[in-house]
């Protein structure tokens, strides 16, 4: 089994991305920032799109639900609290299974972002698709969630293969780079952030990343060793407020 993941610019910042199964030609939208770009990298691909994968409620994730499955007829699923702004055929939670043709995608529970949010983990591809959860150097503000939520939310994620590529929805690298820098002075952060900088600066892309290169890098997953005198939890919270207030 294998699946060919196309990636896009939408929004002012988000990413979108078509997932298709390579041995049927089935396509999965991941989220629906934008409609009208989603609809138009569907053309340019001549991919069928079979479904909707919601990872959670918000309009830039799901917004784009209803004009895209009028044009395409294809099923909608994610989380219960996608119905908050459209109907979802499909109800999935943690440990269920969503089928693309012959790839499977595992259901992750990663509330905290949102209460219902949830990722989905292609364990023959090692590939994630994780919403607003995981971000590169970076974590989801906590709308709706508690910190040990998202705390265990972000362990689920940890715990997958290190060289699982890591779909985050968002390009916020060198804003969380800079927060980092001012947490936590490990060499490779330093390293990692230079080539995030230099990247941007060229116009690349910094997503996909990787769970390992995250859990060697990433201060909210290695917010234990920043903050030691804390429980992990409390340690991963403080860690989170510094950040919403931090203006650098």
């Amino acid at each position: 089994m294998s699946i060919t993941v196309h990636q896009f610019p939408c929004l002012s910042d988000n990413y979108g991305f078509l997932v298709r199964d390579d041995a049927t030609g089935l396509a999965a939208c991941i989220d629906t920032p934008e409609a009208s770009v989603i609809l138009r990298e569907l053309e340019k691909t001549g991919w069928k799109l079979a479904l909707i994968l919601n990872t959670h409620w918000h309009q830039d994730h799901a917004g784009g639900n209803a004009e895209i499955k009028a044009a395409t007829g294809c099923t909608v699923v994610g989380p219960a609290e996608v119905e908050r702004l459209s109907p979802v055929d499909r109800k999935v939670g943690g440990g269920d299974v969503v089928e693309l043709g012959e790839a499977r995608f595992q259901v992750i529970e990663s509330g905290g972002h949102t209460l219902g949010h949830i990722a989905y983990f292609d364990a023959a591809d090692h590939v994630a698709f994780v919403g607003d959860t995981l971000f590169a150097l970076g974590c989801g503000r906590l709308f709706e969630g508690t910190a040990t939520q998202m705390w265990d939310s972000l362990q689920r994620l940890a715990a997958l293969p290190d060289d699982t590529k890591v779909y985050c929805a968002h390009e916020y690298t060198a804003s969380n780079a800079r927060f980092a820098l001012s947490v936590d002075a490990d060499p490779a952060l330093k390293a990692r952030a230079e080539q995030i900088f230099a990247a941007r600066e060229r116009g690349e892309w910094t997503v996909p990343t990787t769970i390992g290169l995250e859990k060697a890098t990433n201060p909210f997953l290695r917010a234990p060793t920043l903050r030691p005198e804390l429980a992990p939890a409390e340690a991963f919270g403080a860690v989170r407020t510094a950040k919403d207030n931090f203006k650098g």
